[in-house]
Protein backbone atom coordinates (compact mmCIF):
# COMPACT_ATOMS: atom_id res chain seq x y z
CA UNK A 1 0.00 0.00 0.00
CA UNK A 2 1.35 3.44 -1.14
CA UNK A 3 0.46 6.21 1.21
CA UNK A 4 1.41 9.51 0.98
CA UNK A 5 1.28 13.21 3.55
CA UNK A 6 0.37 16.33 1.79
CA UNK A 7 0.78 18.77 4.79
CA UNK A 8 2.79 22.40 5.00
CA UNK A 9 3.57 21.92 9.13
CA UNK A 10 6.40 19.89 8.79
CA UNK A 11 6.42 19.19 12.62
CA UNK A 12 2.76 17.81 12.01
CA UNK A 13 3.70 16.05 9.02
CA UNK A 14 6.67 14.65 11.47
CA UNK A 15 4.06 13.46 13.80
CA UNK A 16 1.62 11.70 11.24
CA UNK A 17 4.15 9.74 9.72
CA UNK A 18 5.10 8.53 13.03
CA UNK A 19 1.74 7.05 14.15
CA UNK A 20 1.07 6.02 10.93
CA UNK A 21 4.31 3.85 11.15
CA UNK A 22 3.02 2.27 14.32
CA UNK A 23 0.12 1.39 12.29
CA UNK A 24 2.17 -0.55 9.35
CA UNK A 25 1.82 1.95 7.32
CA UNK A 26 4.82 3.84 6.40
CA UNK A 27 4.68 6.78 4.15
CA UNK A 28 6.38 6.95 0.52
CA UNK A 29 6.83 10.80 0.83
CA UNK A 30 5.73 13.81 2.52
CA UNK A 31 4.44 17.11 0.34
CA UNK A 32 4.52 20.74 1.53
CA UNK A 33 2.43 22.84 -0.90
CA UNK A 34 0.10 22.74 -3.78
CA UNK A 35 3.24 23.79 -6.54
CA UNK A 36 5.18 20.61 -5.11
CA UNK A 37 2.06 18.15 -4.92
CA UNK A 38 1.31 18.82 -8.75
CA UNK A 39 5.02 18.15 -9.93
CA UNK A 40 5.00 15.04 -7.85
CA UNK A 41 1.60 13.87 -9.20
CA UNK A 42 3.03 13.89 -12.67
CA UNK A 43 5.88 12.28 -12.59
CA UNK A 44 4.73 9.77 -9.84
CA UNK A 45 2.53 6.55 -9.78
CA UNK A 46 -0.70 7.98 -7.73
CA UNK A 47 -0.63 6.59 -4.24
CA UNK A 48 -3.10 4.26 -2.79
CA UNK A 49 -4.18 6.89 0.40
CA UNK A 50 -3.32 10.53 0.78
CA UNK A 51 -3.50 12.35 3.96
CA UNK A 52 -4.64 15.87 2.79
CA UNK A 53 -4.23 19.08 4.57
CA UNK A 54 -6.50 21.64 3.18
CA UNK A 55 -5.09 24.80 3.45
CA UNK A 56 -1.17 24.62 2.54
CA UNK A 57 1.51 27.53 2.42
CA UNK A 58 0.71 28.34 -1.46
CA UNK A 59 -2.95 27.72 -1.35
CA UNK A 60 -6.18 25.68 -0.87
CA UNK A 61 -4.86 21.57 -1.73
CA UNK A 62 -8.09 21.30 -3.83
CA UNK A 63 -6.31 23.19 -6.63
CA UNK A 64 -3.87 20.22 -6.79
CA UNK A 65 -7.23 18.10 -8.12
CA UNK A 66 -7.76 20.62 -10.33
CA UNK A 67 -4.77 20.04 -12.53
CA UNK A 68 -4.64 16.60 -11.82
CA UNK A 69 -7.48 13.94 -11.78
CA UNK A 70 -7.59 12.41 -8.81
CA UNK A 71 -6.82 8.42 -8.34
CA UNK A 72 -6.42 7.75 -4.72
CA UNK A 73 -8.68 7.33 -1.23
CA UNK A 74 -8.32 10.52 0.93
CA UNK A 75 -8.34 11.81 4.57
CA UNK A 76 -8.16 14.94 5.17
CA UNK A 77 -6.91 16.57 8.21
CA UNK A 78 -7.53 20.04 9.01
CA UNK A 79 -8.70 22.91 11.51
CA UNK A 80 -12.59 23.66 10.16
CA UNK A 81 -14.75 22.82 12.11
CA UNK A 82 -17.10 19.80 11.70
CA UNK A 83 -20.50 21.84 10.74
CA UNK A 84 -18.24 23.11 7.42
CA UNK A 85 -17.65 19.23 6.94
CA UNK A 86 -20.83 18.19 5.87
CA UNK A 87 -19.57 17.59 2.03
CA UNK A 88 -16.70 15.46 2.80
CA UNK A 89 -19.46 13.08 4.51
CA UNK A 90 -21.72 13.49 0.57
CA UNK A 91 -18.35 12.49 -0.78
CA UNK A 92 -17.41 9.58 0.96
CA UNK A 93 -14.30 11.00 2.13
CA UNK A 94 -12.81 10.96 5.78
CA UNK A 95 -11.80 13.32 7.69
CA UNK A 96 -9.18 14.74 11.19
CA UNK A 97 -9.66 17.28 13.28
CA UNK A 98 -6.45 18.82 14.37
CA UNK A 99 -4.49 18.27 16.29
CA UNK A 100 -4.90 14.33 15.58
CA UNK A 101 -5.77 12.26 17.93
CA UNK A 102 -4.43 8.51 17.50
CA UNK A 103 -7.56 6.84 18.49
CA UNK A 104 -9.36 8.67 15.85
CA UNK A 105 -6.36 8.37 13.36
CA UNK A 106 -6.60 3.82 13.76
CA UNK A 107 -10.41 4.34 13.31
CA UNK A 108 -9.84 6.17 10.23
CA UNK A 109 -7.37 3.90 8.91
CA UNK A 110 -9.53 0.50 10.03
CA UNK A 111 -12.03 2.25 7.52
CA UNK A 112 -10.31 2.49 4.81
CA UNK A 113 -9.05 -0.92 4.92
CA UNK A 114 -12.56 -2.53 5.77
CA UNK A 115 -13.56 -0.67 2.00
CA UNK A 116 -10.62 -0.16 0.09
CA UNK A 117 -11.61 -1.89 -2.88
CA UNK A 118 -14.40 0.76 -3.54
CA UNK A 119 -12.39 3.57 -2.94
CA UNK A 120 -10.12 3.09 -5.98
CA UNK A 121 -10.98 5.67 -8.90
CA UNK A 122 -13.86 7.91 -7.34
CA UNK A 123 -14.91 10.75 -9.24
CA UNK A 124 -15.27 13.29 -6.24
CA UNK A 125 -16.72 16.12 -6.28
CA UNK A 126 -14.70 19.11 -4.49
CA UNK A 127 -17.03 22.19 -5.63
CA UNK A 128 -19.47 20.76 -2.50
CA UNK A 129 -16.49 21.08 -0.05
CA UNK A 130 -15.08 24.08 -1.34
CA UNK A 131 -18.51 26.51 -1.25
CA UNK A 132 -19.18 25.12 2.43
CA UNK A 133 -15.98 26.45 3.37
CA UNK A 134 -16.04 29.88 1.65
CA UNK A 135 -19.99 29.82 2.78
CA UNK A 136 -20.30 27.65 6.13
CA UNK A 137 -23.32 26.97 6.95
CA UNK A 138 -25.32 29.39 9.81
CA UNK A 139 -25.48 27.58 13.28
CA UNK A 140 -27.14 28.39 15.96
CA UNK A 141 -25.77 27.48 19.13
CA UNK A 142 -26.38 27.59 23.49
CA UNK A 143 -27.01 30.90 25.22
CA UNK A 144 -27.60 29.60 28.66
CA UNK A 145 -26.91 26.03 30.36
CA UNK A 146 -29.54 24.68 33.31
CA UNK A 147 -28.10 23.11 36.12
CA UNK A 148 -29.41 21.64 39.31
CA UNK A 149 -28.76 22.78 42.64
CA UNK A 150 -30.29 21.20 45.57
CA UNK A 151 -33.87 21.02 44.87
CA UNK A 152 -33.43 24.14 42.19
CA UNK A 153 -32.73 24.70 38.24
CA UNK A 154 -30.57 27.51 37.65
CA UNK A 155 -29.77 29.31 34.06
CA UNK A 156 -26.62 30.15 33.67
CA UNK A 157 -26.02 32.69 30.55
CA UNK A 158 -23.02 31.38 27.72
CA UNK A 159 -21.45 34.68 28.16
CA UNK A 160 -20.97 34.34 32.12
CA UNK A 161 -18.73 30.92 31.58
CA UNK A 162 -15.41 31.50 32.12
CA UNK A 163 -14.53 27.53 31.19
CA UNK A 164 -16.00 24.13 31.07
CA UNK A 165 -13.49 21.16 32.27
CA UNK A 166 -13.84 17.77 32.98
CA UNK A 167 -12.69 15.85 36.42
CA UNK A 168 -12.82 12.92 38.13
CA UNK A 169 -15.30 10.90 34.95
CA UNK A 170 -17.29 14.83 35.41
CA UNK A 171 -17.61 17.79 33.43
CA UNK A 172 -18.45 21.28 35.10
CA UNK A 173 -19.28 24.73 34.65
CA UNK A 174 -17.38 27.35 35.95
CA UNK A 175 -18.92 30.80 36.04
CA UNK A 176 -17.14 34.58 36.39
CA UNK A 177 -18.50 34.35 39.62
CA UNK A 178 -15.89 31.35 40.69
CA UNK A 179 -18.84 28.81 41.08
CA UNK A 180 -18.32 25.61 40.00
CA UNK A 181 -21.69 23.56 38.81
CA UNK A 182 -21.73 19.73 37.64
CA UNK A 183 -23.58 19.12 33.97
CA UNK A 184 -25.14 16.09 32.82
CA UNK A 185 -23.37 16.03 29.40
CA UNK A 186 -19.47 15.45 28.23
CA UNK A 187 -16.94 17.92 26.91
CA UNK A 188 -17.76 15.66 23.32
CA UNK A 189 -21.25 16.23 23.30
CA UNK A 190 -20.23 20.25 23.50
CA UNK A 191 -18.59 20.76 20.38
CA UNK A 192 -21.74 20.78 18.72
CA UNK A 193 -23.46 23.32 21.00
CA UNK A 194 -20.38 26.01 21.68
CA UNK A 195 -19.65 28.84 19.32
CA UNK A 196 -16.23 28.53 17.61
CA UNK A 197 -15.82 32.02 17.90
CA UNK A 198 -16.24 32.05 21.87
CA UNK A 199 -15.46 28.83 23.03
CA UNK A 200 -11.56 26.76 22.10
CA UNK A 201 -10.78 23.31 23.62
CA UNK A 202 -7.65 23.92 24.30
CA UNK A 203 -7.19 20.42 25.81
CA UNK A 204 -8.50 17.09 26.55
CA UNK A 205 -9.91 18.85 29.99
CA UNK A 206 -10.58 22.27 28.99
CA UNK A 207 -13.09 24.81 26.81
CA UNK A 208 -12.35 28.11 27.34
CA UNK A 209 -14.44 31.42 26.47
CA UNK A 210 -12.16 33.68 24.98
CA UNK A 211 -13.39 36.60 26.61
CA UNK A 212 -12.12 35.22 30.13
CA UNK A 213 -8.49 35.05 28.86
CA UNK A 214 -6.10 37.41 31.30
CA UNK A 215 -2.82 36.25 30.19
CA UNK A 216 -0.92 33.94 27.82
CA UNK A 217 2.24 32.41 29.05
CA UNK A 218 5.16 30.68 27.23
CA UNK A 219 5.71 26.90 28.92
CA UNK A 220 7.79 24.27 28.98
CA UNK A 221 8.21 22.27 25.48
CA UNK A 222 7.16 24.66 23.03
CA UNK A 223 3.34 25.35 25.17
CA UNK A 224 1.41 28.00 26.60
CA UNK A 225 -0.35 28.31 30.01
CA UNK A 226 -3.72 29.98 29.41
CA UNK A 227 -4.59 32.12 32.92
CA UNK A 228 -8.28 32.92 33.23
CA UNK A 229 -9.68 35.68 35.18
CA UNK A 230 -11.02 33.47 38.32
CA UNK A 231 -10.49 30.09 37.98
CA UNK A 232 -7.24 29.01 39.31
CA UNK A 233 -8.09 25.36 39.97
CA UNK A 234 -5.66 23.65 37.59
CA UNK A 235 -3.30 24.55 35.11
CA UNK A 236 -4.63 25.36 31.54
CA UNK A 237 -1.78 23.95 28.94
CA UNK A 238 -2.23 24.26 25.90
CA UNK A 239 -0.30 21.51 23.83
CA UNK A 240 2.20 21.95 21.32
CA UNK A 241 0.51 20.58 18.38
CA UNK A 242 -2.65 23.13 19.46
CA UNK A 243 -0.60 26.38 19.72
CA UNK A 244 -0.57 27.03 16.24
CA UNK A 245 -4.26 26.40 15.67
CA UNK A 246 -5.28 27.81 19.18
CA UNK A 247 -2.92 31.20 17.70
CA UNK A 248 -5.32 31.44 14.68
CA UNK A 249 -8.59 31.40 16.61
CA UNK A 250 -7.02 34.37 18.86
CA UNK A 251 -7.39 36.20 15.96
Amino acid sequence: MKVIIIEDEKPSARRLNRMLERENMPVETMLHSVSESIEWFQNHEHPDLIFLDIQLSDGLSFEIFEEIEIKSAIIFTTAYDEYALQAFKLNSIDYLLKPIDEDELIAAVEQYRARAPQTQNVQLNFDDIKKLLVNPIERTYKRRYTVKVGQHLKMIPIDEIECFYSENKGTYIYTSEGRNYLLETSLEHLEDELSPELFYRVSRKFYININAIKDIVSYTNSRLQIKLNNFNEQEIIVSRERVKDFKNWLN
